[in-house]
């Protein structure tokens, strides 16, 4: 009731009665909790529906669908059941809890398919209940002919299937209260609706499961074949190096350079490929210790020049001396493959710039070549692990590795590593080191 008084005056100001008005506000105040009922509902679906189109951890998507859920209902606790099975081809059980602890489940396992949980384990459709224990389907199956002693206490039951994209069903949401009438159609609608942006998650997620299965399965055929491919190619290089200093005739000689520098491309591209591999198996090693950079840079430029006659590489720097921190042999890695990358992708150039500048936190090298330059769509891919700009060098071979394991080495530095670029203008690759502590 909403009351409202008001004093009655006479015409001195003397207060001579007061006037009393009632009014009954019931429905008002029920919209108003609806309202607000309905609004608290509207953000954790909003919640649940962008966390679990984010996600691509299955267990994770299963716990924040089955505590948005169980909360929505206002059951006692929820229950998500996911049948799957492992490389065997056993069956065996994923289940997530809200609202009581794992043990009251763990020890009765998976739902069997009696006639209770028939509906949602094939897929038939929403059971709903107000007491589960006067169904006719109830108590039906052997060995317990109902719940099983020391099971939470059910009365009020809702059961969901959750089905994929395909009709496979995924598995099943239960919800259980010890009160009777509890779930209403509201509350069902509510469930199916979330078990089917659900189930969109859950078939994303496995595929993203399948997707890292498969990955994990080429780093390991990387690796592998990697480390076969090193012996033989050392074998054939040491034979053509002998052969070399054998044969004095320059026709010969010149056909065994021309095959030791196609052994090298090979050499190099596998020595990439078991970086790659060690790097996704998290075993790439750095041997930290303080160096001069200037002259790693001077060394780099020195082995790219004698290789590339056509080009002039030329190098300034303000310092004496560049101090910095890190395994100097991967930092002239970097170096070397800017450099190769620089002179590879601008064939119809003849120079390339490099320098080497200091700030007060860090230093910065630089590469730039005369090319046709790499368009601004490209750019933001050019460090991802096998990706190539095929169309701007049809004709160079590579597997699109240099960068990535570039990218990854200076990273793990604590650098940074970018490019910039204009069609027809050249790029330019940038490295930055942080500047040791004096």
């Amino acid at each position: 009731m909403s009351l409202t008084v008001s004093p009655v005056v006479d015409h001195t100001g003397k207060v001579i009665g007061a006037s009393k008005i009632a009014r009954d506000i019931t429905q008002q105040k029920l919209t108003q909790q609806r309202a607000k009922k309905y609004t608290v509902r509207l953000e954790i679906m909003n919640m649940v529906m962008s966390a679990i189109s984010e996600e691509l951890d299955l267990n994770k998507i299963l716990q924040k669908v089955t505590d948005a859920t169980t909360e929505l209902t206002g059951a006692q606790f929820g229950a998500f059941f996911y049948n799957k099975l492992d490389a065997a081809g056993e069956s065996y059980t994923l289940f997530t809890l809200s609202g009581a602890p794992r043990e009251a489940f763990e020890k009765f396992g998976m739902p069997r398919n009696t006639a209770v949980f028939h509906p949602t384990f094939s897929g038939e459709g929403v059971v709903r209940v107000d007491d589960i224990t006067k169904d006719p389907r109830y108590g039906k199956n052997d060995p317990y002919h109902g719940m099983p002693k020391g099971h939470l206490p059910v009365v009020s039951y809702l059961a969901v299937p959750v089905v994929s994209r395909n009709g496979h069903v995924i598995g099943g949401l239960f919800f259980g209260h010890q009160e009777p009438a509890m779930f209403t159609e509201e509350h069902e609608a509510l469930v199916i609706s979330i078990a089917a942006q659900a189930a969109i998650s859950l078939d994303n997620a496995k595929l993203f499961e399948e997707v890292r299965a498969l990955n994990d399965k080429k780093d390991e055929f990387i690796g592998l074949a990697s480390h076969e491919l090193k012996t033989p190619l050392s074998s054939v290089n040491g034979y053509l190096q002998i052969l070399d200093r054998q044969i004095k005739e320059e026709a010969p000689k010149k056909f065994l350079q021309k095959a030791l520098n196609q052994v090298g491309r090979i050499t190099s591209l596998v020595n990439d490929l078991l970086d790659v591999s060690k790097i996704e198996a998290g075993k790439l090693q750095l041997t930290t210790a303080d160096f001069d950079l200037k002259p790693i840079i001077e060394e780099s430029i020195e082995l790219i020049q004698h290789s590339a006659a056509k080009h002039t590489i030329s190098f300034t720097s303000e310092m004496g001396h560049c101090p910095v921190q890190g395994d100097a042999q991967r930092i002239e890695q970097v170096i070397v493959n800017l450099l190769s990358n620089a002179i590879k992708y601008a064939p119809k150039a003849d120079k390339v710039e490099v320098s080497l500048k200091c700030t007060a936190e860090k230093v910065i090298v630089s590469v730039k070549d005369l090319g046709p330059g790499i368009a601004k769509d490209k750019l933001k891919n050019i460090f991802t692990r096998f990706y190539r700009i095929d169309e701007a060098s049809p004709n160079i071979s590579g597997l699109g590795i240099g960068l990535y394991l570039a990218h990854e080495i200076i990273t793990r530095h604590h650098g940074e590593i970018w490019a910039e670029s204009k069609l027809g203008e050249g790029s330019t690759f940038f490295f930055s080191l942080p500047k040791p502590l004096a």
